[in-house]
């Protein structure tokens, strides 16, 4: 373990375990613990929320567990090509949003409308609207994040916290009450917000969520050596005008040595088509606006933020098989093509009306198409050369493939 894994670590232990005074944890009885404490706590509840992680009870339909959309065999991401996995009581409701990865939000910065670089870039450039988890950045806590699909009704369903907690309170109350001892939550729904803290801790095992055990990571330390093509595939990757993927999607090591977590953590619109796979799309007045709602409410009157959601990690994305917030693209050439092609060949991916002209960005209202991204690759006009050719986009893909955790040397 590096010291900066383990020094976050740690860091990420103690706020797994430790004790907060917010009303939402319902002031638990007792905080300042020792070092040791901390981690003694953090261990248990690690081991906990491991088990809660793969529980089907925890669901209405007692067939759904957290790991049936977030798979461990595919860096806790979708375990297939479904646009949206089916939950509910009966395992027959929708949500609206692919299943994002669960691996590398360790590091990820509270939600913030003006985000300040110092790190990658210049920090006088406010960078706008960063941080937050899931595709909208909602909640900042991993515990916050844990509880939204044990209580969403196209999820695992629980009718309500108090019901939650009660299923809670009889599967591992003991233990929870075991571990936190004197700083086990006071009130009726301790055993909920136990529950979410352990859930917490475990998404901190670093050797499960965020390892820095790929290729990519080997080159960096020195230990391994791309191929020519993996090599020309992270040239390109880099190149701010050809792939520009870096831009968003950071490659290089932080000012203080930490690797590269291939995300600026940013929200941003980048047009991709409708889905008609969401059963909500079937609706033709309604459109998944991201930052600006339904689903998050608090910026729902700000224009500038329509269509905006956030920029994921692409560690381990060659794992996936369903891509962006709506799940409409289904293999890395396809997103590839779409980058580099959006703008070159939009008929290709947007459909047309009923008198011809292609309806591009579909999924978002024509008021809001202001807001979507034009910098390199998607400056460009129809007809003219696309910012990748075929060899070019196979050669970033097998730059992606080293991205896999897991790798080991010849």
């Amino acid at each position: 373990m590096t010291p900066w894994v383990r020094c976050a670590l740690l860091t990420a232990l103690m706020a797994a375990a430790v004790p907060t005074s917010t009303a939402q944890d319902l002031q638990p009885a007792a905080a300042g613990l020792s070092r040791a404490e901390v981690f003694r706590q953090a261990q248990a509840l690690m081991a906990i929320g491991r088990q809660m992680f793969s529980d089907p009870a925890l669901s209405a339909s007692g067939r759904m567990s957290c790991a049936s959309c977030h798979s461990p065999a595919h860096a806790y991401g979708p375990p297939n090509a479904l646009a949206v996995q089916p939950g509910g009581a009966d395992l027959k409701a929708a949500g609206l949003r692919a299943v994002p990865t669960l691996t590398y939000k360790q590091a990820t910065p509270h939600f913030s409308e003006h985000f300040y670089d110092s790190d990658q870039g210049d920090e006088s450039v406010d960078a706008g609207p960063t941080g937050g988890l899931t595709w909208d950045g909602r909640v900042d806590r991993g515990r916050d994040q844990a509880l939204l699909p044990l209580l969403s009704p196209a999820e695992m369903a629980n009718a309500d916290r108090d019901t939650l907690s009660a299923v809670i309170d009889a599967r591992y109350g003991p233990a929870l009450r075991a571990a936190l001892g004197i700083s086990m939550p006071t009130g009726p729904q301790a055993a909920l917000m136990a529950g979410a803290r352990a859930l917490e801790a475990f998404q901190q095992d670093y050797t499960e969520f965020f390892p820095y055990s790929s290729k990519y990571d080997a080159y960096l330390a020195g230990t391994a050596t791309l191929t020519p093509q993996e090599e020309r595939g992270l040239a390109l990757f880099n190149d701010e005008n050809k792939g520009n993927c870096s831009s968003c999607h950071i490659s290089k090591r932080g000012a203080d040595g930490t690797a590269p977590q291939f995300t600026d953590y940013g929200l941003i619109a980048i047009g991709v088509p409708r889905n008609p796979a969401i059963a909500a799309n079937r609706d033709a007045a309604f459109y998944d606006l991201g930052l600006c709602g339904p689903v998050r409410a608090d910026f729902k009157d700000n224009a500038d933020y329509c269509g905006l959601f956030k920029t994921p990690t692409l560690r381990n994305v060659a794992l996936r098989s369903t891509f962006f917030h709506n799940g409409v693209h289904h293999s890395l050439r396809e997103v590839m093509e779409f980058y580099v092609q959006r703008d070159t060949d939009p008929a290709k991916w947007y459909p047309r009306n009923a008198d011809g002209p292609v309806r591009k960005y579909d999924d978002l209202p024509p008021q809001y198409h202001i807001n979507i991204n034009v910098d390199p690759p998607f400056d460009r006009k129809p007809g003219d050369t696309p910012a990748l050719n075929d060899s070019e986009i196979d050669d970033v893909i097998a730059f992606l493939k080293t991205l896999t955790d897991g790798y080991r040397q010849p």
